[in-house]
């Protein structure tokens, strides 16, 4: 018991040195309690007592240790603050504590943080409906079961005819096999049950319903059939490939992806013409497969019309093939009334099948650059016109680069033509996406109803105006508004008529006010010409007029906008020096840059000139 006593007061007297104390003894703990001395106490009550010391000596340390490690991630230079003293180092430590600070060094050294594509891949949660039209997932498997119908389009007329699968590689033809055979069960027990559905006007997204409605389609029995188990037979007739054919059934896959890749691609031909060619190589593929055989079947190198066995099988079929659907003409005669009959058919088939192929790539670039004929057909016909009515020649240069102009940057001669088609709700939404920005920086609209707004959208018209070009005039009436898209615009003036008074830019707005002017319209007050190329949107008057029978209060509201901007009054007090008839002319000239500017800046404002005018005889200006 002394020497108990001893130790204990040896690691109080160390406690002062360490930073986490080692266990303490039980007898410093039996005799630390005065409580426990004043009343006898069981076996049990004093065991428990003592576990419930420990373990709070034991969350202490951990606490402890748990703050040294976050002191050294936050700074760690101050990590040799809490390095130990050289008599720790010296006393051995025990392996338990070894343990324990090893484990939180080994946890933070490996933490490691998976990349981003990982970690979203790991959040992804499978849909329970999937809308085939817009979801790119949907589209994403489809590419993968159109590779594994590609994969037995394509290789199971290849290994019957050549000689390609052997014991020795048979074993990665069956993986390739089963791995396409688990893509489509994955596809018809997965992804087909999961297809979003029109019934009734309504999207059906109730799992039974998706799965009936799968099960009553005729996609269903043919991807059914496409997985029967024909393999079976291996047992009896050995690998033939052939009886993997019915996996062949599972086209309408291959079509389902043609369609959805085709409605997501900005430049959808350029697919359909690889896909086009994709047919003409395949016929070429199960010709030279066909020649392979019967070949074999013959003997090879029997007759001089027989593939002789020399070189590459494949590719030598395969320019047989070639040869013979194109119909180029070298080959060798046949000699067998078998061989007289395969060449027969071979040309028969050459020449509707490349008829066809050649008709369907006439279709497939003709509806691809049916937009730029349509270009050049008008072009043709404008600069036919022009020449017989003998326009100047340059008039006519202007006409062809307002058509060059246009087309390269809209793509299109009108804009209002694609959309004419369109439901009025699905224009309503691409000319709010387009020409919303623009317009709502229009002060006059602020505070209008927004659903005028949007009628007003409809029917602004895209304009290209050439560098040069006179928007509107000064003195003519004017029935519309413009909004600049792209391009610059200039307000001229003065005596010459070229004086440049302000230039407005992309998403300036002039013209409003004639919008809502009476009395025959409002005349223009200055000259607005394009400064380059401009593409202005208009809002013609009538439109407006038409919208706003229908929005009193908005029509209100614009009619006081209107009034209120008219009861502007400039005041320009000028004094003209009589001396010289120079000085006279030089002023007169200043005051007219200065009226003019005023005037545009501000056409709708009264302006008021006050001043001794006498000596200027204005009546002979």
């Amino acid at each position: 018991a002394k020497n108990l006593h001893s130790q204990s007061e040896d690691d109080d007297e160390e406690e002062t040195e360490t930073a986490v104390r080692a266990w303490p003894s039980q007898s410093s703990i039996l005799s630390g309690d005065d409580g426990l001395k004043e009343r006898p106490a069981s076996s049990a009550s004093q065991a428990s007592y003592v576990v419930n010391e420990r373990l709070q000596e034991l969350v202490k340390m951990f606490k402890e240790r748990t703050e040294r490690a976050k002191e050294k991630l936050i700074d760690p230079d101050d990590s040799d603050d809490d390095s130990p003293t050289p008599e720790e180092e010296a006393q051995p430590a025990s392996p338990e504590r070894e343990m324990e600070e090893q484990q939180p060094q080994s946890r933070l050294c490996c933490k490691v943080t998976p990349p981003r594509w990982i970690r979203a891949l790991l959040q992804y949660r499978f849909p329970s409906s999937i809308d085939p039209f817009t979801n790119l997932v949907y589209v994403l498997w489809l590419f993968f079961v159109t590779l594994a119908w590609n994969w037995n389009v394509w290789l199971i007329p290849m290994r019957w005819a050549f000689p390609y699968q052997t014991p020795s590689n048979i074993y990665l033809w069956l993986l390739a096999d089963y791995l396409c055979d688990l893509i489509y069960i994955l596809d018809i027990m997965v992804f087909q049950p999961r297809l979003q559905f029109v019934r009734g006007g309504d999207i059906v997204f109730d799992k039974k319903d998706m799965r009936k409605n799968y099960m009553k389609t005729f996609r269903f029995k043919m991807d059914v059939i496409s997985l029967v188990p024909l393999e079976l037979f291996y047992f009896k007739t050995g690998i033939n490939p052939l009886l993997r054919f019915p996996r062949l059934l599972k086209v309408m896959s291959f079509f389902e992806f043609n369609d959805r890749l085709e409605a997501i691609l900005t430049k959808a031909y350029v697919y359909r013409v690889i896909r086009t060619t994709s047919y003409l190589l395949y016929c070429l593929h199960c010709n030279a497969c066909l020649f392979y055989w019967i070949s074999a079947y013959e003997g090879l190198g029997s007759t001089k019309w027989v593939y002789d066995g020399k070189g590459n099988s494949y590719i030598r079929c395969y320019y047989f093939a070639v040869k013979t659907l194109i119909t180029i003409g070298g080959l060798p005669e046949p000699t067998t009334l078998f061989e007289i009959i395969f060449q027969l058919i071979n040309y028969f088939v050459g020449v509707f099948a490349f008829s066809i192929m050649i008709g369907q790539m006439r279709d497939v670039v003709g509806a691809a650059t049916s937009g730029q004929t349509y270009y050049r057909a008008c072009m043709d016909n404008t600069v036919k016109y022009m020449a017989s009515y003998r326009i100047p020649k340059d008039v006519q240069n202007r006409v062809k680069t307002w058509y060059n102009y246009t087309w390269q940057s809209q793509g299109m001669l009108d804009e209002q033509e694609l959309l004419v088609q369109l439901p009025d709700k699905m224009r309503l939404d691409i000319a709010v996406d387009v020409n919303y920005d623009i317009v709502s920086k229009v002060s006059l609209f602020q505070g209008c109803d927004r659903q005028m707004i949007f009628d007003m959208l409809k029917s602004l018209r895209s304009v290209v105006y050439l560098p040069g070009d006179y928007v509107c005039k000064k003195g003519e009436v004017g029935r519309e508004m413009y909004i600049i898209k792209a391009g610059e615009v200039q307000v001229v003036g003065g005596p010459d008529g070229k004086t440049v008074f302000v230039t407005l830019k992309s998403g300036s707005v002039f013209g409003e006010i004639s919008l809502l002017a009476v009395g025959g319209g409002n005349r223009r007050t200055a000259n607005v010409v394009a400064h380059g190329f401009a593409n202005l949107f208009i809002l013609d008057k009538k439109d407006l007029n038409e919208i706003l029978v229908h929005y009193p209060e908005s029509q209100k509201l614009l009619h006081y906008t209107i009034y209120q901007e008219f009861s502007s009054i400039f005041f320009k007090a000028v004094y003209l020096p009589p001396q010289t008839d120079a000085g006279t002319k030089t002023t007169l000239n200043e005051l007219y840059k200065t009226i003019s500017k005023q005037e545009n800046a501000h056409p709708e404002a009264a302006l008021l000139v006050v001043g001794d005018f006498n000596a200027g005889k204005l009546k002979s200006i």
